[in-house]
């Protein structure tokens, strides 16, 4: 066995435990392996173990794996930050969006999928800590945002997904994964959006996101191991 498949397989007993403490659903939870920086071949073996879902930052580079890969049936996710002159090929190669926090971003994804392709999955990204570095949506504007979005052609709004910020604070934590489902629950009850995604933790924080109702946590470095450092552009 590989070091990433024993790797894996270490992540997903974590998983499998933070369920069942949290008296939930085995399976409930998908393992989202974020695989940047990260080489083909790494990827290639996370693959051979049985991994589906594939999480990436960096456009260029994501599309030079997913060519690599093509032989392979995986899930890609854009998860990183999403600049509005990058959103065609985003559009084009993959299967899920995490980031989404302003309409104009979505139009364009909506605007290039192409009709051919199954509905591109979005998840909007709420900004739940209050930081002004943070990027995502203020949660008093997601309901606008949220109603705009459903209404786009080529999309399925699938769910929320947050980052907040690193803290030891375990109730901190848990507030904020907490306020993420609640908007969520109110997203679905008052505009009948049926919303069965949240991306929130990671490998620090992934107990605290499960036990708040996570149905994808995203982890990378307990997977791949350390990340090499980016090659200079």
């Amino acid at each position: 066995m590989t070091d990433i498949a024993a790797n894996l397989n270490g992540v997903r007993t974590l998983v499998d435990a933070a369920t069942h403490q949290s008296d939930r659903r085995k399976g409930c939870v998908t393992l989202l392996a974020v695989s940047k920086t990260c080489s083909a071949d790494a990827i290639r073996e996370a693959a051979a173990a049985g991994q589906r879902d594939f999480g990436e930052n960096y456009l260029q580079e994501a599309l030079d794996k997913i060519e690599a890969l093509v032989d392979l049936d995986l899930v890609w996710h854009f998860i990183g930050p999403i600049q509005s002159n990058k959103t065609r090929p985003i559009a084009s190669h993959f299967q899920w969006v995490h980031a989404v926090d302003r309409l104009k971003v979505a139009q364009r994804l909506s605007e290039q999928r192409d009709a051919a392709l199954p509905d591109l999955n979005i998840c909007l990204q709420v900004n739940v800590s209050g930081e002004d570095s943070k990027s995502g949506v203020a949660p008093e504007e997601l309901p606008a945002l949220a109603s705009a979005v459903a209404r786009l052609p080529h999309l399925r709004l699938r769910g929320l997904m947050c980052i907040p910020e690193p803290t030891p604070d375990e109730a901190l934590l848990a507030q904020r994964f907490g306020l993420l489902r609640t908007l969520r629950d109110q997203l679905q009850h008052t505009l009948n959006l049926e919303l069965d995604t949240l991306s929130m933790g990671m490998s620090a924080d992934m107990a605290q996101a499960i036990a708040a109702g996570s149905t994808m946590v995203r982890i990378g470095t307990a997977i791949f191991g350390s990340r090499p450092p980016r090659p200079e552009a």
